[in-house]
């Protein structure tokens, strides 16, 4: 009988099996009806590619005839989805040519591709702006004949279009367009040291690796970080990251370098999730965009959690988010070892910004005794036993020297016995800030304590983070 019963509840997982795999290509053809671009969308955006990269040569040959223009990013691979309005036009400059007059000719050709373009910059100035309904970088950079001797980061990035261009078929490119859609819609897509997710270099690396989605997210579903990946088998460095994914261009380079480890994690979560129970919402980053936090929710958060959350308001610094949230997320980390050096217990925190920035610390203790214990060193340690005792042996705040133990111990008077007060006080500076950070900070800032914390639902971006804070998602 149990032979028996085995073979039923085999046959049974087996036809669940099928029903899932089957849910799951029904729910990938519904993705692909929506993401992948049609025959309207795509022959427009070769028509104003086409236009750009005409008028890109047309400027680059007029100030250098050895210069010449490639396509680069996923609308020269067709790895684009649907509604993306990005084009990105390199002009590639020979490398006899100095850096100087590189930048110089580099933003002449923007602007004469792109009169309405302003000037940004990345390693170099490059000029951005919007061309037919479309974004539109044009990047200058130098022709090297090989990833290993670039000049600027962005002369690697030809290659990586080349190397693609030779991998990537129809269908793969299908896959990719797919992965991504997924990766948007769980919200670990996007490089950007805000995000610090998946690019789509990375992405369309892993498809490759893979041999497809379903097959990237059965591997991620059982990785075992820290993962290493070597598409060409020729890393020649070591790195200390959650995934590490050597450019086939450069043996050197970890592609995934910007990739934290809580979007290695999250990925995981949803490729479990989705291969378990198939879903096209998995695939929708609006379905996950929060209502703004109410009053009424937040003072029903703060009454259920009996925690003390304090939030700093201050203007953020202007800067690209790429120069922010680094900047941001050091200011955190500084102001939450420095609560936690002073034993006020930091349950959670997050950073988030709009016009204003916001550091957020939620406490589970926010108060504390006037005394605090400070232990000595054993008494047996001579000189240095000695040296605390004398110390404090006539401190008349102090309690103690006494024995504890093996050492002395005193309880003295604590700096601070709220996180308030050392949140109002100098000592904020003593711990590790950003630089743009500090200085705004200097130059005033709102401290929210509780209940006070509804000001900041005036704004709704801040409104939506705090909703996200109070209901996280994987």
């Amino acid at each position: 009988m149990a032979d028996e019963d085995e073979g039923a509840g085999g046959s049974e997982n087996t036809a669940q099996d099928e029903a899932t795999a089957e849910d799951f290509e029904r729910v990938v053809s519904r993705v692909h009806d929506r993401i992948d671009p049609d025959a309207e969308e795509r022959a427009t955006l070769e028509q104003v590619a086409a236009a750009l990269a005409n008028r890109a040569a047309d400027a680059a040959t007029d100030r250098c005839p050895e210069a010449d223009v490639l396509r680069v990013g996923s609308t020269a691979r067709d790895t684009w989805i649907s509604g993306d309005r990005d084009i990105d036009v390199f002009v590639r400059f020979p490398t006899d040519l100095d850096r100087e007059t590189l930048e110089e000719y580099g933003l002449e050709v923007g602007h004469a591709t792109l009169p309405e373009g302003h000037e940004e910059y990345a390693e170099h100035p490059y000029v951005k702006g919007e061309f037919d309904g479309f974004d539109v970088d044009v990047v200058p950079c130098f022709r090297v004949d090989d990833a290993t001797k670039i000049r600027s980061a962005v002369d690697r990035t030809p290659f990586h279009t080349q190397y693609l261009e030779a991998r990537l078929d129809d269908e793969l490119a299908s896959e990719v367009r797919l992965t991504k859609g997924f990766l948007k819609g769980i919200g670990v897509y996007g490089s950007n040291l805000r995000t610090r997710g998946f690019s789509g270099y990375l992405t369309e690396l892993l498809v490759c690796e893979y041999g497809g989605f379903r097959p990237f997210l059965e591997a991620a579903a059982d990785w075992q970080p820290p993962v290493h990946l070597d598409p060409e088998d020729h890393g020649r460095a070591t790195f200390d990251d959650p995934l590490v994914v050597i450019d086939p261009t450069d043996p050197e380079r970890n592609v995934a370098a910007v990739l934290s480890s809580d979007n290695v994690a999250r990925l995981q979560h949803y490729a479990r999730d989705v291969l378990a129970d198939p879903r096209a919402e998995l695939f929708d980053p609006d379905a996950w965009e929060p209502d703004p936090l109410s009053t009424a929710g937040l003072r029903d958060h703060l009454e259920r959690r009996e925690t003390t959350p304090i939030a700093l308001r201050f203007p953020a610094p202007d800067l690209v988010d790429d120069q922010l949230y680094p900047q941001l997320r050091k200011s955190l980390a500084g102001i939450r070892s420095g609560l936690e050096d002073r034993d006020f217990d930091v349950l959670r925190a997050a950073t988030f910004a709009g016009d204003d920035a916001v550091v957020f610390v939620e406490l589970a203790v926010a108060q504390r005794p006037a005394v605090e214990r400070h232990d000595g060193p054993p008494i047996h340690v001579r000189a240095h036993a000695e040296g605390f005792f004398e110390a404090y042996v006539d401190d008349p705040d102090a309690y103690g020297p006494f024995v504890d133990g093996d050492r002395y111990v005193v309880e003295r008077e604590r700096e601070f016995t709220t996180a308030r007060e050392f949140l109002e006080s100098d000592r904020l500076f003593d711990v590790g800030l950003g630089a743009h950070v500090e200085t705004a900070l200097e130059d005033g800032y709102e401290l929210l304590v509780g209940e006070e914390l509804t000001a900041l639902l005036a704004s709704e971006a801040l409104a939506v983070e705090l909703a996200r804070y109070f209901d996280p998602r994987p």
